[in-house]
């Protein structure tokens, strides 16, 4: 359902990312860890189109995202780690906007908008302005917004930012559920928690690399069942220490 192919970034003489293989198949949820700066912002960009890679290939459901740029963005929905909506446009508003964008019928606009807006707990303020909506309710909206469609793959950026505890926990099972049978989800987060209660697989990106790949328990047992927290900080912490240790200019 996803692939990503050999991506890399680079910005000058900076790598932001160097060489990404990773395979999402339908019905998995894959969440992508490592600390500011690891790549997985720039990862998310190539995916979603924002970004031209320097090398490498993605795909979504088999649709090359810089070749056939237009019908890859059919397939997703995405959640940026800050919100950014049309202020001076009403929740339903933005809905139905979003809705004609994916040439959905108008009847099951209208369905799905019902549906979100009682889920993320916004019908009250389905007719107010988004320019007067606390930063969470903007996350709410922004995830009602990815979600209208009900697209293939759902790509999300830090999803918890702003949020309060009763639509944390609707996102958590969401991640958790959406993918299955046959979706795909890809999100980043610093919350080892998160990564742990809604992962099929994780991602560990270090500099731009990646360090590990596997299920949540398949990771722990590898490293003496040591919580998800304390695989992340030992592996970093080791990358940062092999790279401290390397020779600033090899020899040729």
């Amino acid at each position: 359902m996803i692939r990503i192919q050999g991506l890399t970034k680079r910005y000058g003489r900076f790598t932001a990312l160097e060489g990404l293989d990773l395979h999402v198949p339908p019905g998995e949820t894959l969440v992508l860890l490592g600390p500011n700066g690891a790549g997985k912002t720039t990862a998310i960009r190539a995916l979603t189109g924002q970004l031209r890679p320097t090398r490498g290939r993605v795909e979504l459901a088999g649709v090359d995202v810089w070749r056939r740029p237009v019908a890859a963005k059919r397939l997703f929905g995405y959640v940026p780690d800050r919100p950014y909506l049309y202020g001076k446009l009403s929740a339903v508003e933005l809905l139905r906007f979003v809705g004609r964008l994916y040439r959905m019928e108008g009847r099951r606009i209208e369905a799905r908008i019902e549906a979100l807006l009682a889920e993320f707990r916004l019908e009250r303020f389905a007719s107010a302005l988004i320019e007067t909506y606390s930063h969470g309710m903007r996350q709410k909206l922004t995830f009602a917004a990815a979600l209208l469609p009900e697209p293939r793959v759902l790509i999300v950026d830090e999803p918890m930012v702003g949020l309060d505890p009763v639509a944390a926990r609707t996102v958590r099972t969401l991640l958790r559920t959406y993918s299955k049978p046959d979706r795909a989800v890809l999100f980043s987060t610093h919350q080892m928690e998160l990564a742990e209660a809604a992962a099929d697989r994780v991602a560990l990106l270090h500099e731009g690399r990646l360090r590990l790949l596997g299920a949540p328990d398949a990771v722990r047992a590898q490293h003496g069942d040591a919580s998800l927290e304390e695989v992340f900080i030992r592996l970093t912490e080791d990358a940062a220490q092999d790279a401290a240790a390397a020779p600033a200019h090899p020899a040729p």
